[in-house]
């Protein structure tokens, strides 16, 4: 494990293994070790770098330096896990959310003796944690909220963005690349989509989820609707952005809130039109420097009345 400090607050990496020569990592974040726990997961794309900078900055840092103890998770191959995706990574979304969830899930709570966690997600990341804890109920009790910002599983806006984004380079030239490749190189493809690398599993299941397929594993068929009709996920805050006309569309995150049995949950649409200071985008929802002054008050005081 390795310790740094900026300023007030300390990191640590911390590996966890999940497979036979694959480790998961996650970046602790705190001041204050006993703080309430908070999980954090990045979305397609990302890493867990979208809630920290080593320099302090940002949502993970932000809530530490309130008291909480952070976790941000890097999904198998993403970020700081071993080895990094490539031709030969078989997994995707299924093992995200059967084997990725539970390890750090468990890590933590290990590290925290069997605390309950507060999880917060950004993108798909949300889609992920809402299918695990439909999947395996059992885990319910062992959140006390949620927090998705941006998270939609399927994408119906109809504009000029989505059909460049989805339709030309998600759908089409992303599927390509993967096949001549074996995954995703979306680090360094460009696009400005994102961060980080994708396998080609990973991609084939999000590519099915976010068209009109019905929430249902592409792996095993396991039926997430339905099982989430018959569960009472943890109380959630669903946050949107004005200026996210497509990856996070506020309709299509309303539609997944609905889905996920959170309908009439606490949501926030964030812009200038709503009292904020910027029309915020599907990224800087979450970057921006002032979403520290703006809304991320807001989402401490969700978590503090939980």
């Amino acid at each position: 494990m390795d310790r740094e400090s900026a300023g007030d607050i300390r990191f640590e990496s911390i590996m966890v293994p999940v497979a036979e020569g694959e480790r998961l990592h996650m970046k602790r974040i705190w001041r204050e070790p006993a703080g309430p726990p908070v999980l954090m997961l990045h979305g397609a794309i990302e890493n867990s770098r979208v809630f920290y900078s080593e320099s302090g900055k940002r949502l993970g840092p932000w809530l530490a330096r309130r008291g909480y103890d952070v976790y941000a998770a890097d999904l198998r191959g993403r970020g700081g896990s071993l080895p990094h995706v490539s031709a030969v990574s078989r997994y995707g979304q299924t093992e995200a959310i059967t084997q990725d969830i539970p390890a750090f899930m468990e890590r933590i709570a290990a590290i925290r003796k069997g605390e309950r966690q507060h999880w917060i997600a950004h993108s798909w990341g949300g889609v992920l944690m809402n299918s695990h804890l439909v999947r395996f109920p059992e885990h319910i009790p062992m959140v006390r909220s949620l927090t998705f910002f941006g998270t939609k599983r399927s994408i119906r806006a109809v504009n000029l963005q989505r059909i460049i984004q989805i339709g030309l380079f998600w759908n089409v030239i992303a599927r390509i690349i993967v096949m001549r490749k074996g995954y995703l190189p979306a680090s360094s493809v460009g696009f400005g989509l994102g961060s980080d690398d994708e396998s080609r599993k990973s991609h084939l299941h999000c590519v099915t989820w976010a068209g009109r397929a019905r929430w249902v594993d592409p792996d095993d068929g396991f039926d997430y609707g339905r099982a989430a009709g018959e569960v009472a996920l943890p109380p959630a805050l669903y946050l949107a952005a004005v200026g996210d006309a497509c990856l996070g569309h506020p309709a299509d995150v309303r539609r997944f809130m609905s889905e996920s049995g959170h309908e009439g949950a606490p949501y926030l649409l964030l812009g200038k039109r709503h009292g904020n200071l910027h029309d915020y985008d599907h990224l800087s929802m979450v970057t921006h420097p002032d979403a520290t002054s703006d809304h991320f008050p807001a989402v401490v005081r969700w978590i503090e009345s939980h």
